[in-house]
């Protein structure tokens, strides 16, 4: 090269750092810069064909895209926890609806509420069960979810249970059920996950007889203790 001009094209095509205060430049000249550019035009063509636009509005017409696809799944998410606690439409107004009968059950002198539920994602047990603990109004609420191969539990304790029952203690139980290990979160608010979606009645029926014991420290605060996901 004996000047600058015989470069010709010049194209960035990656950036990174090496060390502190050092970048590393990767870069295309001449007629590889040029195959670069026409393979990438060439896909942002592909791209608005494929959404019946122009390449010009394929910025704005993606947006719409994903501004549709965020409310949809709010919907879904909407739809499934009102499934799972029970929200029955009554007429073609999508916004009239009727909660079915509790189906709650005492353990003691607790109100206990568990729950099966199929295809709900983990990260959406936690709203769920906020639903539930509204509804029972003073007890302890589990949910048990099958979504992706995956098992996952929450448990929730109302706030005037807080000093009887650790969420967290029990969330850990049922997750040994579950094949998992752990679990996290609050005394009024825990999950936890395992691998293994099969035992989930299991755990049911191990949550069931915990409660109806004393045992672990919850247990021995308040007389009884709700070993697992206590779901029936």
């Amino acid at each position: 090269m004996r000047r600058t001009g015989d470069i010709g094209l010049f194209k960035i095509v990656g950036e990174s750092s090496v060390a502190s205060g050092v970048r590393r430049i990767e870069a295309l000249t001449g007629a590889a810069a040029e195959a670069y550019l026409a393979g990438e035009e060439d896909l942002l063509r592909q791209s608005a064909a494929a959404l019946r636009t122009g390449p010009a509005e394929l910025p704005a017409r993606l947006a719409r895209l994903l501004d549709e696809h965020r409310r949809l799944e709010r919907e879904l998410a909407e739809a499934r926890r009102a499934l799972a606690v029970g929200v029955q439409p009554t007429g073609p107004s999508a916004g009239v609806s009727r909660a079915a009968a509790p189906t709650g059950k005492r353990i003691g002198d607790i109100a206990f509420d568990g729950r099966l539920v199929e295809d709900v994602p983990g990260r959406e047990l936690r709203s769920l069960a906020d639903d539930l603990k509204r509804r029972i109004g003073s007890g302890v609420v589990a949910i048990v979810s099958r979504a992706e191969g995956k098992a996952a539990i929450v448990v929730g304790v109302t706030a005037d249970l807080a000093d009887r029952f650790d969420a967290v203690e029990l969330v850990r139980l049922g997750a040994e059920v579950l094949g998992g290990k752990g679990g996290g979160g609050r005394t009024d608010m825990a999950q936890a996950g395992g691998p293994e979606a099969g035992p989930r009645r299991s755990c049911a029926r191990r949550g069931r007889s915990g409660a109806e014991r004393p045992g672990k420290r919850a247990g021995r605060r308040a007389g009884l203790t709700v070993e697992g996901a206590a779901v029936t």
